[in-house]
């Protein structure tokens, strides 16, 4: 007699298996939390370099309060605006999936939180993501001083890294500092229709500490009581291991930084792990974070300085600045401290302000970590994009008063498109209305509208290349369309290292060099088994960089240069991704709160 299938048997284990995976769920939502902060923005006073400034700050502190969070977490931050000044907050790196309202680039996703006491709730998840990120304000200048770190720990209860666990930690934020207000230094720039001005100093964790001024100041002469007074001082023990969590968060400048004596092991950069990368100086662009561990086994005799200076990539340049903080070993009690002060305090040897070859080396010998459920790249690719981006001029303004009329006004540009930022209303609430007229077009081009010689030195001289013109227009994806744009810096008035950030994706950055990229030539040098994933990338001055991504998170998100001083004059473009053929694939509504322009 022929046996039936034992139906009753597989219907108990189906079940019995789908109740282990409910289980699964549950642990992993009981391990999740809602993470809740409050933050107060409004004016703080604040001695630097011998006088007192006034600066827009969060929570009576700078840098800002850290926010800490752990992978599949909820984030709730309720922002109170007490400053003068329009406000927004953009927490960077997080992908935002589904929750584009809570981005925060001004007039990009939401329109400002108003002075005075204006509020917004940001609400997000934070989902498949660990690492070192950063919050700051995306309105005007007012990042020079409205930031702080935001820290993503792996899930309970796994909660490992990838690498060997640090006996400590600490997070170094790098800036910049002006002697006078940095919404006055945007608005003199853009009344001039030239670069705002140089800042004055650089910071470490909002202090500037010894040789911190810029203009060709001196690295660091010996410490004084005075100097480690307004310094940043981290004190290790010997023969620990510990994380460095680097943040660059200076307007303008990219950044070398290094610890006298001591080594890094680079372990993740823009909250994706890499491959371990052993060196003895960081490179790190305005944007970028770095988390790196390093081993205090120097002589736990002598004082140390870390260093972070100013790296220029612009040819000629000659503005340059350093900055420093304090590292110190701990000693037993019975060992007097007074030795490590008899010793002088050792600097460690920097690379020089314009050393392209190092800070290019430093970028494109990071890789990615491969892990079991990672993210992996794409190798079909539906759209491809030359995007060519630079400096240009366009005639003054009226409101330029200040505009030298007869050689016009410095403008900013991708694929000689000025992005103009909309004024009535957000390019998201204009997405979601379905009424982009007035607000947006849909024209951005797929490349450039003339072919040149990009990176040649004439082309600095061209006049007739040299000219751009304002508009608002965003390129429209499908959901889950794989996207390759090739980022080609351009040579118009002058070629430096430009980092572009792109809000709502990591992209996997596939290669890069100097000179016109080649499709022949340069695809064969594509890494396509273990590229470094980013959210910013630093593209070489008089080069180019390949980047792709996977357009799975519905919204309108900008892609911008991550040098403050280029994106009020337009380097930036945006990406409008459609909704998915599912309910978890289409971005809700706004929040009841959500600013009215």
């Amino acid at each position: 007699m022929a046996r039936l299938p034992c139906t009753c048997t597989n219907l108990h284990l189906a079940i019995a298996f789908l109740c282990l995976l409910n289980l699964i769920n549950y642990l992993l939502l009981a391990d999740a939390a809602i993470v809740e902060h409050a933050l107060h923005v409004g004016n703080l006073s604040v001695q630097r370099l011998g006088q007192s400034q006034v600066i827009t700050a969060v929570n009576g502190q700078f840098p800002g309060p850290k926010i800490e969070a752990r992978d599949g977490d909820t984030v709730v931050v309720h922002v109170v605006n007490l400053s003068p000044y329009n406000l927004s907050i953009h927490w960077h790196g997080i992908l935002q999936r589904l929750s584009s309202w809570a981005d925060g680039p001004n007039m990009v996703s939401q329109c400002p939180i108003r002075p005075a006491g204006g509020t917004y709730t940001y609400r997000f998840n934070v989902t498949g993501q660990e690492g070192t990120l950063w919050w700051h304000a995306h309105v005007s200048f007012l990042r020079a001083t409205v930031y702080g770190a935001l820290i993503i720990r792996p899930a309970a209860p796994r909660g490992r890294y990838p690498f060997p666990r640090p006996h400590g930690e600490a997070t170094i934020i790098l800036g910049e500092w002006w002697n006078t207000s940095v919404v006055d230094v945007e608005r003199q720039a853009l009344l001039t229709g030239a670069g705002p001005n140089n800042s004055v100093a650089l910071t470490i964790n909002g202090l500037i500490g010894a040789g911190g001024g810029g203009c060709g100041a001196a690295a660091a002469a010996e410490n004084t009581n005075a100097a480690a007074a307004h310094q940043y001082q981290l004190t290790v023990e010997p023969g620990r291991k510990y994380l460095l969590r680097i943040i660059n968060a200076a307007l303008n400048y990219q950044l070398f930084f290094k610890v006298a004596n001591h080594s890094f092991t680079v372990v993740a950069a823009d909250a994706c792990y890499t491959d371990p990368y052993h060196t003895d100086v960081i490179v790190i662009a305005p944007g970028q974070t770095v988390d790196a561990l390093m081993r205090a086994d120097a002589h736990p005799g002598r004082r140390y300085y870390m260093a972070a200076q100013v790296y220029q990539s612009l040819a000629n340049a000659t503005y340059s600045a350093t900055t420093t903080a304090l590292l110190t070993y701990l000693q037993d009690a019975s060992d007097s401290h007074s030795r490590q002060d008899e010793q002088p305090t050792l600097m460690p040897t920097m690379p020089a302000f314009n050393d392209s070859a190092t800070a290019q080396s430093f970028y494109a010998s990071l890789t990615g970590l491969l892990q079991d459920g990672a993210p992996t790249v794409p190798l079909h690719v539906d759209t491809r994009m030359l995007v060519t981006f630079g400096l240009g001029i366009m005639p003054c303004a009226p409101a330029q008063t200040l505009c030298n009329r007869t050689l016009g006004s410095v403008a900013a540009s991708m694929n000689n498109v000025s992005f103009q930022f909309p004024t009535t209303m957000s390019l998201l609430e204009a997405h979601m209305r379905g009424a982009p007229d007035g607000v947006y077009t849909r024209d951005f081009p797929d490349r450039p509208p003339v072919m040149f010689d990009f990176t040649s030195d004439a082309t600095t001289a061209n006049r007739s290349l040299m000219f751009t013109s304002k508009g608002t227009k965003v390129k429209t994806l499908r959901y889950n369309e794989t996207v390759e744009v090739v980022l080609q810096n351009t040579a118009i008035l002058g070629a430096e290292n430009h980092p572009v950030h792109l809000h709502g994706f990591n992209f996997f950055s596939l290669a890069q060099g100097t000179g016109n990229f080649n499709a022949h030539r340069h695809v064969r040098a594509y890494n396509l088994v273990n590229p470094q994933q980013r959210n910013t990338v630093a593209v070489p001055a008089g080069g180019w960089a390949v980047i792709r991504f996977t357009a799975d998170n519905p919204g309108v998100w900008i892609m911008h240069c991550h040098l403050d001083a280029h994106l009020p004059f337009g380097l930036a473009m945006a990406f409008e991704v459609d909704d998915g053929p599912t309910p978890d694939a289409v971005l809700p509504p706004p929040p009841p709160d959500y600013p009215r322009c």
